[in-house]
């Protein structure tokens, strides 16, 4: 079930690895790999649950940058990924799984977490397959497709003891961490408004325009984005949303999910939050507007090369593997026995926010957000 189509992944890279030459990419991997597994003993053993292009394009070159954690094992329905992953990672026989023996995991020592990688409604099964297994479980975002299934993967968090993190990379990114700072400070006043946006060019035939699969069309994959962005800006939680769906030009290629979309969110004190997401149209950015002046990123939600400017000039922040500290931040709260700052209860949340944007698009109401 893992993707073959890389297109999303691809474009939020921009301009990170790809770009560099394969034979200068490929000694850098092998050397980074070498010295990892040499330093190795104190770190704690992730196993990637599907082999596709997030996983092998973005996870696995992170874990080779990360300082508590490591590419321990890997979970495939894919045989002929295997013999690669295990040359380029040094990944035993051992820590190989399929979807059919997954539940052994749990006797492995080399694994403390798995991260599951796989299409939206299969994110549920295997974090709770995961839980019940023994293993601590990060879970990529969104992080189910309604909120019953949310409830069930928190409930099995706690009744195995174990914790549960969504793969939110950019709490861990300067730029939106930024954004994040300036807002709830009120650096430049409070807040009156925001507005966000991402959306690309998505190609035929991806789960991602599967309704099945991925619970519904940008708004899941990217408008997550935005809805968090706006969150973590204000620090605050939206009252109520009013959504409208966009011009649906191309019936063919999104038979089931929108096309695109636009929603308004009402927050405390007046704030208004406009967002819109697709996958026909080429956006990225985040902003705010306060009393004393403005605040914004463009791009905003990319694995590298965001650009932000405020009222006194432009930020400037070093890149960062968003990916690696991710991952690192997680393992360093299991070893600290803290929380994760990107809980299961948050990705919680934003599932109800999704919910509600889609409730509203469909009805075109406004719709009320509770808890």
């Amino acid at each position: 079930m893992e993707n073959k189509n890389t297109s999303r992944r691809t474009f939020i890279r921009n301009t990170g690895v790809a770009a560099l030459g394969l034979p200068f990419l490929q000694h850098g991997i092998e050397t980074l790999n070498k010295q990892h597994m040499e330093s190795k003993k104190d770190k704690l053993g992730i196993a990637l649950v599907g082999l596709g292009g997030y996983a092998g394009g973005q996870l696995a070159p992170a874990l080779l940058q990360t300082e508590h954690c490591y590419l321990a094992g890997i979970v495939t329905g894919s045989p002929d990924k295997i013999p690669l992953w295990q040359k380029k990672y040094n990944i035993p026989d051992k820590n190989v799984y399929n979807y059919q023996n997954f539940e052994s995991i749990g006797n492995n020592p080399d694994i403390d977490i798995i991260y599951v990688v796989l299409p939206n409604n299969m994110h549920a099964e295997y974090t709770i397959r995961g839980f019940d297994a023994g293993k601590h479980v990060i879970c990529e975002k969104p992080m189910a497709i309604n909120v019953a299934d949310c409830d069930r993967m928190i409930a099995a968090a706690k009744k195995a003891g174990k914790e549960l993190s969504i793969g939110y990379r950019l709490h861990f990114e300067p730029y939106n961490l930024e954004m994040a700072r300036l807002g709830t400070s009120k650096t430049y006043g409070a807040i009156k408004k925001m507005e966000g946006g991402f959306g690309f060019k998505a190609q035929a035939g991806q789960w991602r325009l599967d309704k099945k699969m991925a619970g519904g069309g940008p708004l899941m994959d990217l408008g997550v984005y935005v809805i968090q962005g706006m969150c973590y800006t204000s620090g605050l939680e939206p009252l109520s949303v009013t959504a409208t769906e966009g011009t649906k030009t191309d019936p063919a290629r999104f038979p089931d999910v929108e096309q695109s979309l636009s929603w308004t969110f009402e927050f405390p004190g007046g704030i208004t939050g406009n967002g819109k997401s697709s996958y026909d149209d080429s956006y990225n950015f985040l902003r705010a507007e306060a009393e004393k002046g403005d605040f914004g990123l463009n791009p905003a939600y990319n694995y590298n090369g965001q650009r932000g400017t405020t009222a006194a000039g432009v930020m400037d922040f070093p890149q960062v593997n968003q990916q690696a500290r991710q991952m690192d931040a997680f393992a360093l709260s299991l070893k600290n026995k803290t929380r994760s700052i990107v809980p299961g209860e948050l990705g919680r949340r934003d599932v109800r926010y999704l919910q509600a944007i889609y409730e509203s698009m469909a009805t075109g109401k406004k719709v009320s957000i509770n808890k």
